[in-house]
């Protein structure tokens, strides 16, 4: 197997390493961003999203098309996860700061259109938790962001 479902199978003695390169590029091409400057994070540094903001309100059907392509992408690419999960919570009411988030999320994937995930051979099943809490960091509910994932050999899950 070398493809399926958009999500590209590279075999080899080392192990197995699965990506979305095609369809990271459909997604540039598709919202006008094959020509965009690179950035080296996902997410700007105390990025504050609200769905109260006094932006300019965009087309959410736009919006939503883009966060469920993203949302798609993140298949083989956890390093986008929180960024998206966090757009996704806006798709009623975004505004011109998550459309220009959102794009800074195309902006990343364009500099790391090789990143994925690699399944190792592993020697020894070790299962290893992280977790992470932003701490009241909603600006509509102050609730806090909580994200925990597992690693168990060389895969990941959350």
């Amino acid at each position: 197997m070398t493809y399926f479902l958009g999500i590209e199978v590279n075999q080899s003695d080392q192990g197995i390493f699965i990506s979305q390169h095609a369809f990271a590029l459909k997604i540039l091409n598709r919202f006008c961003m094959t020509k965009c400057k690179t950035v080296s994070t996902p997410m700007a540094q105390r990025e504050n999203l609200t769905s109260s903001g006094n932006q300019e309100r965009v087309d959410e059907k736009e919006y939503r098309s883009l966060v469920g392509c993203l949302l798609y992408l993140t298949a083989t690419r956890p390093d986008i996860m929180y960024v998206v999960t966090l757009l996704s919570r806006f798709m009623h009411c975004c505004d011109i700061l998550h459309i220009k988030v959102a794009k800074r999320v195309l902006r990343y994937v364009k500099g790391t259109l090789n990143h994925g995930v690699k399944f190792e051979k592993a020697k020894q099943l070790k299962l290893i938790g992280y977790s992470d809490s932003d701490w009241a960091g909603s600006i509509d509910d102050m609730k806090s962001t909580s994200r925990y994932f597992f690693t168990l050999g060389s895969g990941v899950f959350y």
